[in-house]
């Protein structure tokens, strides 16, 4: 065959991979901005009360904490302004208040649900998952219009929105299609269980199969767990099944395991050990006899949990105790000379508080014994809480909660790492050590 012949049939076989990947970047990019027509379409839920949607809708925007990215430090609620940190750069929340320039006040409700249920703005705009659609899309049409009709009831705000700051190549918006292609399917029209509601109250013996499928609707959608609570890959989508743990992106947390059933081998690690009646009073009151909320999560409990209704708050905490509790991680305890350093240590700055045997004083000083926090595969909160100091969050039910003092500027890195991995390794605990160089890093 002749030389000519070859480069031919070179180039013919180059072309037609150029075509393949031609189409196969237009499939891509189809699939990552197609919508379902049903689901764009779902019918606008009726108004029997309209001052009864609108209280919904307020109640239902305390449960997703909404305010968390859309309202800013001293700013005024729902205007936006919000800084939302990640690896790929800052993003920040859009005003949603009713201003028809700079807010939402030209949106139907079905452009609103269109935002929620497939991520997109009234213009076809893809949006950022940093606004987690990803979960919203579990939120039915009911609750999206009752969450529509309170923020069409605030005042609106002419705040202008800030420009996302993103490194390159993650701030070319139709990337996202990409993206979307490979991580998003709009879901269904879920089953939301019992309707919330502003005042209900049960007993908390109440049948806990009625309320689990309410507690994973709250779960998957408005209160959307799985961005603390999961681990993420390189491009920031979420990875595995449930509800394992996982580093909080761009916030130097981790997020424990909140299956909270019985592990497969007869063990109880992390939440297995708490009852549904000690996980509904963290959500509410921020503080329980087995822990309490700290970092993120206090910040969770102050903005959202703490209002939730006792069935709603409840019914979460059935359905995480129907989760099957990951098995314990396996890792390498620390060495006897740490443990005794970290004895010490613990002697001089923490017995005091949180007891000879790690048993603490709940809710004023949590337990370490047992801590899904202490215990978790990461020793990044325990080293935080040690640096920076424990700050409950302030409830209804406890206005003016303990804290904990920062040591970050008494210990050296040598002693937060020993002391760190004696209460990781005592009283029962089996979490592995804890480095210097882990520590110097939090810091």
């Amino acid at each position: 065959m002749s030389r000519s012949t070859w480069r031919r049939m070179a180039a013919r076989g180059l072309a037609v991979l150029l075509l393949l990947l031609v189409a196969a970047t237009g499939l891509l990019y189809w699939l990552g901005t197609r919508e379902d027509a049903s689901a764009r379409t779902a019918a606008a839920a009726p108004v029997a009360d309209p001052a009864q949607r609108v209280a919904q809708g307020a109640y239902l925007a305390r449960v997703g904490d909404c305010a968390a990215c859309h309202t800013v430090r001293g700013g005024a609620p729902y205007a936006g302004g919000a800084a939302i940190p990640t690896p790929f750069g800052t993003l920040y929340g859009p005003n949603i208040t009713p201003d028809p320039q700079t807010g939402i006040g030209n949106w139907t409700a079905d452009d609103f649900w269109r935002a929620l249920h497939h991520g997109k703005r009234p213009d076809g705009q893809l949006l950022y998952p940093a606004f987690p659609y990803t979960e919203y899309t579990h939120v039915t049409r009911a609750d999206a219009d009752a969450l529509y009709a309170y923020l069409r009831s605030l005042p609106a705000v002419h705040q202008e929105n800030r420009p996302h700051e993103l490194d390159f190549p993650y701030d070319q918006r139709y990337l996202l299609a990409f993206w979307r292609a490979l991580h998003f399917r709009p879901a269904a029209e879920p089953d939301a269980g019992a309707p919330a509601t502003v005042t209900a109250n049960v007993d908390a013996n109440a049948n806990a199969d009625g309320s689990v499928a309410r507690g994973r609707y709250l779960v998957e959608g408005l209160g959307h767990c799985v961005a603390c609570h999961a681990p993420r890959d390189a491009l920031g989508a979420t990875t595995g099944q449930g509800l394992p743990g996982g580093d909080i992106l761009g916030l130097g947390w981790y997020g424990p395991s909140l299956h909270a059933g019985p592990a497969p081998d007869g063990s109880s690690p992390g939440l297995a050990q708490w009852t549904a009646a000690d996980i509904a009073a963290l959500l509410r009151d921020g503080a329980s006899a087995r822990g309490s909320a700290s970092g993120p999560m206090a910040e969770v409990v102050t903005g959202g949990t703490q209002y939730l209704s006792p069935s709603d708050a409840l019914a979460i905490a059935n359905y995480l105790k129907s989760l099957p509790a990951t098995p314990a991680v396996d890792a390498a305890p620390p060495g006897e000379s740490t443990m005794r350093r970290g004895e010490k240590l613990y002697g001089t700055y923490c017995v005091a508080c949180h007891q000879s045997q790690g048993e603490g004083r709940p809710p004023a000083w949590p337990p370490l014994a047992g801590n899904i926090s202490v215990t978790a595969p990461s020793p990044q909160n325990a080293i935080r809480v040690v640096l920076d100091g424990g700050f409950a969050p302030a409830t209804a039910a406890d206005p003016q909660p303990h804290g904990m003092p920062p040591f970050g500027q008494v210990l050296n890195d040598d002693d937060v790492a020993a002391v760190v991995s004696y209460i990781r390794n005592q009283w029962g605990n089996q979490a592995g050590g804890v480095t210097a160089l882990q520590v110097k890093r939090a810091r």
